[in-house]
C-alpha cells in the first residue's frame, strides 16, 4: 500500500496550489487525500497577475471533491502534509479540527509543504517561531509577527518544513519537498 499524503484546503483555495501537488505526488507514487471542513465539492479560484493591478486578480477556478472532512482525519495515517494557499487559509486557521491536524504533524516532525497564504495556518498554531520560511511576499509582516525568519526565495527548507511563495515557484517547491520525502517516507 502506498504512503499517504494529506492536503488540507477549502473553498477559495488557489486551484494550481491544490492540483499541482496533488497530481505531482500521485505521479511520484503517493496516495493523496484532500481534506476540508466538510466532505463536499470544493470551489477553487485562480489568482493571476495582470498589468495595472496593485495585487493579484481572482477568478473562478476548478471544482474538486474533498475526500474527507477534517473531523475524519487521522494524522497518524499520513506521512506528510501539504498546505495550499489562496484565500482558504484566512478562515481555515480558525477551524479547531484543522488546528489539531496541523499540531499532530508538527509534533511528529513529519514533512509539511506550505505555499503562498498557507503559512497563515502554521502561524496560527505557533509553529513558525525561530524557523526560516517564505510565503506570498505580502505576508512577510505576518511571518515576522509569528516569529519566523522570512526569506524571499522560491523555496525555503527548514528541517521538514518546506515553504514557497506562490504557484510560479511550484517546480522548486515540489523538488525540495520530494527531496525530504525521499528520505523520510520513500515510496515502495
Amino acid at each position: 500500500m502506498p504512503a499517504k499524503i494529506l492536503i488540507v484546503t477549502g473553498d477559495a483555495a488557489e486551484s494550481l496550489e491544490v492540483l499541482y501537488p496533488y497530481q505531482r505526488l500521485r505521479e511520484e507514487g503517493y496516495e493523496v487525500h484532500i481534506a476540508a471542513p466538510s466532505r463536499k465539492t470544493l470551489r477553487f479560484v485562480v489568482h493571476d497577475f495582470e498589468p495595472g493591478y496593485d495585487t493579484y486578480t481572482e477568478k473562478p477556478g476548478y471544482t474538486w471533491p474533498a475526500d474527507l472532512a477534517f473531523a475524519d482525519v487521522d494524522p497518524g495515517e499520513y506521512v506528510a502534509l501539504v498546505i495550499p494557499g489562496g484565500r482558504a487559509p484566512e478562515y481555515l486557521r480558525n477551524d479547531p479540527e484543522l488546528r489539531k491536524i496541523l499540531k499532530a504533524f508538527f509534533d511528529a516532525d513529519k514533512p509539511v509543504a506550505q505555499i503562498c497564504h498557507g503559512p497563515l495556518l502554521t502561524a496560527a498554531i505557533d509553529t513558525l517561531r525561530g524557523r526560516r520560511v517564505t510565503a506570498y511576499p505580502a505576508l512577510e509582516p505576518d511571518m515576522q509577527t509569528a516569529g519566523a525568519d522570512f526569506q524571499d526565495a522560491e523555496a525555503v527548507v527548514d528541517g521538514t518544513l518546506i515553504s514557497s511563495r506562490a504557484w510560479p515557484d511550484h517546480p522548486a517547491w515540489m523538488r525540495e519537498f520530494l527531496k525530504v520525502l525521499r528520505v523520510t517516507a520513500p515510496v515502495g
